[in-house]
């Protein structure tokens, strides 16, 4: 199995990973951010609306900081001539969100930044996003793995940082358009259904009458999948 396919049967066994990591120091402040405009969709409620909004509506990362998480994030997930990368599923304004919205990731992604920065400032006298792609991985190679019997409080906090990037990665690209495709995940579709089991039904000494059969279990449209328009009103 390759690397895709293992990243595959792992969302597809549970999307939702441990996103948990350890401190580190603040730094830098926010320089020049690119605000982005919050969408509404009909299955929120209003009070959901107004919490996204006011969150979209705040930038945290610095432009420098975002171009280093892009970096970061594609070094995890690459593009390639098969599958997007993360960048194309817009991984990183997920995690911007993601780190907007539980507060303790601020100080651990704004410090671990600066951790990729400096280590990379030391042992090349670059950032980390503008070394070669052998010169990151190298750095990262150094804090990607871990001994699972070693308790998340007593790693690095660099290794912990690592982890929560890849976990939020791979949740915000297999939960983006792209990613859901990527899968093949087709939703909730119909099941064809013909009717109670005749042994049911003899068991309580009723039986279904044809006409009622030919109005309600048509099977003429076992396969349709139902669609919906954008206010959420079902369409077939």
């Amino acid at each position: 199995m390759d690397r895709r396919k293992s990243i595959k049967s792992i969302v597809l066994g549970s999307v939702a990973t441990g996103l948990a990591a350890s401190g580190c120091k603040p730094g830098q402040e926010n320089l020049e951010p690119a605000l982005n405009e919050p969408e509404n969709v009909a299955w929120r409620t209003p009070v959901e609306h107004e919490i996204i909004n006011e969150i979209q509506g705040e930038e945290f990362f610095s432009i420098h900081e975002r171009e280093t998480l892009t970096v970061l994030c594609d070094l995890i997930l690459p593009p390639s001539e098969q599958f997007k990368g993360a960048s194309d599923a817009k991984v990183v304004d997920f995690i911007e969100f993601m780190v907007k919205d539980h507060i303790p990731f601020q100080t651990d992604f704004r410090g671990g930044l600066m951790w990729l920065d400096h280590k990379c400032n030391t042992e090349f006298g670059l950032e980390f996003k503008s070394c070669t792609e052998d010169q990151q991985k190298s750095i990262l190679d150094t804090i990607a793995y871990y001994d699972p019997e070693v308790k998340l409080e007593e790693r690095p906090f660099e290794v912990n940082f690592f982890g929560t990037v890849r976990d939020l990665t791979m949740t915000g690209f297999y939960t983006s358009k792209i990613g859901i495709e990527e899968l093949g995940y087709k939703g909730n579709m119909p099941n064809v259904w013909n009717g109670v089991p005749e042994d049911v039904l003899k068991q309580h000494g009723v039986a279904y009458e044809e006409e009622w059969l030919a109005k309600c279990v048509d099977q003429s449209k076992r396969g349709v999948i139902a669609e919906w328009d954008d206010e959420g009103n079902l369409l077939t």
